[in-house]
């Protein structure tokens, strides 16, 4: 958690007297996210809820509502900004919450985002652009039980679901939902159908760190929504290099495998196995080494049986000692826990989480897609003349 020095963040206690605390909360469990709002709203004395409403964004506008406990205070529109609703979300956010903050009549302010909108972002917007007047003092991400694993295994495009934030948004439903439940370090449980062991198992491994409120408890849910926020570690969380990545479980027929090896990845065979391997597991997450692209920490990430690979930028091993210095601490101490005398930070570290996990069979596929002895024999050298079988994901032609 950060502590009150820190600016755009607040320590346990709140964002202090002359700052508005603000508790963002977010998901696409429409339901549970209204109710956790709901219960925020009578849970601390003098809070208020500011909603955008961007199902509006075709008409060009952006609905904003603010209201409280007792009913809505005031609404407004934004107008449509370069055609991205969540553009338009931006710009107006934290001019609204600074003129609450002005007024002096609230204690916190609630941002409930709207369906599709990431934590992530608005998290980063009202830290960097809140000043002295807004402290971010909480993300929390509401959540069914019972709705988690068919959320994350709808591959459908936010698009067709309604719910794009803007004509270019090529986002899923599974994989902005897997992100939304593992940015915050609070998951609020919301009553709707009661969820099973599985599905509180799979919430378990799926974000095995996070705090889980339930919203039928007042004080606690107030007390998550008023105890600090680091936004540096929850971006740090989520980078493919220092990802705090879930551990080896396996509880109620869901289970989760860890794989970690300091040998490249074949690039063919590998790209030969890549819908097997993300349609194994409702859930994977991690990075990877390609022996033709030895410099290259590569990020994998795939939900709804969709993956995205894509460059996370150089791994430390291939920086010049200059550039160490340039690099945050968690990043170094995160390669310091894969160095390979010969390799350095290289590795392959991928997390596959789902109910009914065939293990045996994840891990043979995995270990076919590894150089062979001979193959890594080698060496680098020959790894680079490998055909490439990446390019076409990796670098598209514009």
């Amino acid at each position: 958690m950060g502590g009150p020095s820190r600016k755009g963040a607040a320590g346990p206690g709140g964002g202090g007297a002359d700052r508005l605390s603000v508790v963002i909360v977010g998901g696409l469990h429409s339901d549970a996210r209204r109710t956790t709002v709901e219960r925020l709203l009578h849970a601390v004395p003098g809070s208020v809820a500011l909603h955008h409403d961007l199902a509006s964004a075709a008409e060009g506008t952006v609905r904003r509502t603010v209201r409280d406990a007792g009913g809505v205070l005031d609404t407004g529109e934004a107008p449509l900004a370069n055609d991205c609703a969540c553009c338009a979300l931006r710009e107006d956010l934290v001019p609204e919450l600074e003129r609450l903050a002005a007024g002096r009549t609230c204690r916190l302010a609630v941002v409930e985002l709207w369906d599709s909108v990431e934590p992530k972002a608005m998290a980063e917007v009202v830290t960097a652009c809140g000043g002295e007047e807004l402290a971010l003092t909480g993300v929390l991400t509401a959540v069914d039980p019972a709705l988690l694993l068919p959320y994350l295994g709808c591959g459908d495009d936010l698009a067709e679901a309604g719910l794009a934030a803007a004509a270019s948004d090529q986002r899923t439903v599974a994989d902005t939902w897997a992100r939304q439940l593992e940015y915050p370090p609070v998951l609020a449980l919301a009553p709707g159908e009661e969820g099973d062991a599985a599905d509180l198992a799979l919430l378990a491994q799926l974000h095995p760190t996070a705090r889980l409120v339930d919203v039928g408890s007042p004080g606690e849910l107030a007390g998550a929504a008023l105890a600090g926020f680091d936004v540096e570690a929850a971006a740090a969380r989520q980078h493919p290099a220092c990802a705090l990545l879930p551990q080896e479980a396996d509880a109620d027929g869901v289970g989760t495998l860890v794989w970690h090896r300091t040998r490249p990845f074949h690039p063919a065979r590998l790209y030969a196995a890549l819908e097997d391997l993300t349609c194994a597991a409702a859930r994977s997450r991690g990075r990877f080494w390609l022996a033709d692209r030895p410099d290259t920490l590569l990020s994998w990430d795939a939900a709804g049986g969709a993956l995205c690979v894509e460059s996370a930028g150089p791994w430390l091993a291939a920086l010049p000692d200059a550039a160490w210095d340039l690099v945050p601490p968690v990043r170094r101490a995160a390669a310091a826990l894969d160095w390979h005398p010969e390799h350095g930070d290289r590795a392959q570290h991928l997390v596959f989480t789902s109910p009914g996990l065939d293990r045996d069979g994840l891990l043979s596929l995995l270990e076919s897609c590894l150089l062979t002895d001979e193959e890594y024999a080698g060496g680098p050298g020959a790894w680079k003349r490998l055909a490439p079988a990446f390019d076409a994901l990796l670098d598209p032609v514009p």
